[in-house]
């Protein structure tokens, strides 16, 4: 799940993973040229991590699963990856 909060230029995105997902969940998008960001787990076991991003652009991410699986954000426009699979579009 992704929540924005829209602050002046800059948005607070949240990026939110249920614990069920796996044991542990990377970040990867273009706003960091696509290298991996390991997410925190909360008390309650979720994978969550929190972004300041600007505004008036769209990234392109997704989820590395236990280091093996790739998974794209389902609430999201989805856009072909050239690996044969799908990023998630976060359009700010």
């Amino acid at each position: 799940m992704v929540k924005i909060k829209k602050a002046g230029t800059k948005s607070w995105v949240t990026f939110t993973l249920p614990k069920e997902i796996g044991s542990s969940v990377e970040l990867s998008g273009e706003w960091s040229g696509w290298e991996r960001e390991p997410m925190r787990k909360k008390k309650s076991g979720e994978f969550y991590l929190r972004r300041k991003l600007p505004n008036r652009q769209s990234y392109e991410f997704g989820y590395c699963i236990d280091g093996t699986t790739w998974y794209y954000e389902e609430s999201l426009e989805l856009v072909a990856s050239p690996f044969d699979s799908y990023n998630a579009l976060l359009v700010l």
